[in-house]
């Protein structure tokens, strides 16, 4: 119940506070994105982003070219989350809308860095409740080490007080990843991008793909 308290009010609510990142200024040199980019990721978007396999919320494996299969906005955090998730998801949620109105279908996907609590039935409780299209993605720990590690996603779990071993807090990123198909990873939000300027950027990325 507190979860859902906590998404019901990230529907409404889009506030955060930046995240710093490896940024460096752009470099527009054969870059057919070069017009859409407000940064770039230092030694290159190559870096960051490639193979992965995890659990749908439907209890199926996938992997990232079934994940990426269309343009897909990328979160990754976890379903206990009192604030930060919530807020990041449905604000992505909301972007995914506004493209949908213009015509552009953007997939949104949230991918858990707490495989322990958040099993594919959790997964898909959260993710209904923010938009019918959101997938949510879980997994051994393993296979999410492994996809956290391939987006640079930092995430560390905090020790639970004795006897509650289940009640605990999870320190992560809070970068959106914005991947293409046959392109894979091109574009990162920041907390402070507001679901009108994310729907922007996105569609500069689409219409030059």
């Amino acid at each position: 119940m507190t979860r859902l308290i906590a998404i019901a009010a990230a529907v409404i609510v889009f506030l955060g506070l930046g995240v710093t990142y490896l940024l460096t200024t752009r470099d527009d040199d054969g870059d057919q994105f070069a017009q859409c980019r407000a940064s770039n990721v230092a030694g290159g978007a190559g870096l960051i982003g490639g193979p992965f396999t995890l659990v749908s919320e439907t209890g199926e494996t996938v992997t990232e070219k079934e994940v990426i299969d269309q343009p897909a906005l990328i979160y990754f955090g976890y379903t206990f989350c009192p604030d930060v998730c919530p807020l990041d998801n449905a604000r992505n949620a909301e972007a995914v809308e506004i493209l949908e109105s213009r015509g552009s279908i953007v997939k949104p996907v949230f991918i858990t860095v707490d495989p322990k609590r958040d099993t594919p039935e959790v997964m898909a409780e959260f993710t209904d409740y923010l938009h019918p299209r959101m997938l949510g993605l879980s997994g051994s720990e393993e296979q999410v080490r492994a996809a956290s590690k391939a987006y640079r996603v930092f995430y560390q779990a905090h020790k639970p007080a004795e006897g509650q071993e289940d009640l605990y807090l999870v320190d992560h990123s809070t970068m959106t990843y914005l991947s293409l198909p046959e392109h894979g990873f091109v574009e990162f939000f920041r907390r402070d991008a507001t679901a009108e300027q994310m729907a922007d950027s996105v569609q500069c990325f689409t219409d030059a793909a």
